[in-house]
């Protein structure tokens, strides 16, 4: 599983022209999930996201997470994330999980998410639809977290 995460000042989704859901101060994060995923993967990287510190402290250093700051998260269903890079110049998918699984699998992560900030303080955008993603990057800061697969 694969989960990019860009600090915010803001960020929303749109589907159809439609706000779906939005967020102020916080992480967007864009989720991907792969074939061999599985809910520990889910509960692995949802710790990391809310438990990585990428908020300054008082001295501007990187030392305050998600949960010190009391922000909020917009997670994202990002199915490129998945993608087989490493040759040509074509991304390959079959990496990825299947579309059934990928959806349970994010859900999955959206709900363990709203139990530990609370459901006011996580938006989510919709499986499968075209979304326009829109965000203020603060810093910028981005990093591309990922877990460990199961044998």
């Amino acid at each position: 599983m694969k989960g990019l995460i860009q600090r915010v000042t803001r960020a929303s989704v749109d589907v159809d022209q439609q706000t779906i859901a939005e967020i102020p101060t916080g992480l967007l994060l864009l989720l991907g999930v792969e074939r061999n995923d599985s809910e520990r993967q889910v509960a692995d990287l949802c710790r990391k996201v809310l438990s990585y510190r990428v908020f300054p402290d008082d001295q501007g250093r990187m030392n305050r997470s998600l949960r010190d700051v009391s922000g909020s998260l917009l997670v994202v269903p990002q199915f490129t994330l998945a993608a087989d890079t490493g040759s040509g110049t074509r991304p390959g998918f079959s990496t990825a999980a299947s579309p059934d699984r990928a959806k349970s699998l994010y859900l999955s992560f959206v709900e363990r998410a709203r139990l530990e900030l609370g459901p006011e303080r996580v938006g989510e955008g919709q499986f499968g639809a075209d979304m326009k993603v829109s965000l203020v990057n603060d810093g910028p800061v981005t990093f591309l977290l990922e877990t460990t697969r199961d044998p």
